[in-house]
């Protein structure tokens, strides 16, 4: 994504906080339920980020699998097995795992 749509993005995330004090707040967070994440900006600046629980929850949930694929490459102790190993073991090429579909995991 080049610049022009992440800046155009993120602009269209900002939110003024004086919307809060013209009693948008129901709007503001309905937008935040659709859209995951509003940034509140005061006095020209960003502010803070308003975030929608189901958001907050799947940060945290990444924040926890990243932690437990720590540990236990901390208390690994040698056991690793090379990916190249892995592969010749199944019989599968790394040309073969390429030209495979992508495939999105939830």
């Amino acid at each position: 994504m080049n610049n022009f749509f992440q800046t155009n993005y993120a602009l269209d995330s900002c939110i003024p906080v004086s919307l809060f004090n013209n009693g948008g707040a129901a709007k503001i967070f309905d937008e935040v339920r659709k859209t995951g994440y509003k940034i509140v900006v005061k006095d020209d600046s960003p502010d803070c980020v308003i975030i929608s629980r189901e958001e907050m929850l799947e940060m945290l949930d990444d924040i926890y699998l990243a932690a437990l694929a720590e540990a236990r490459m901390k208390n690994d102790s040698g056991n690793a097995v090379p990916f190249e190993e892995i592969l010749t073991k199944n019989g599968i090429t790394q040309q073969e795992l390429d030209a495979m579909e992508d495939v999105e995991i939830e």
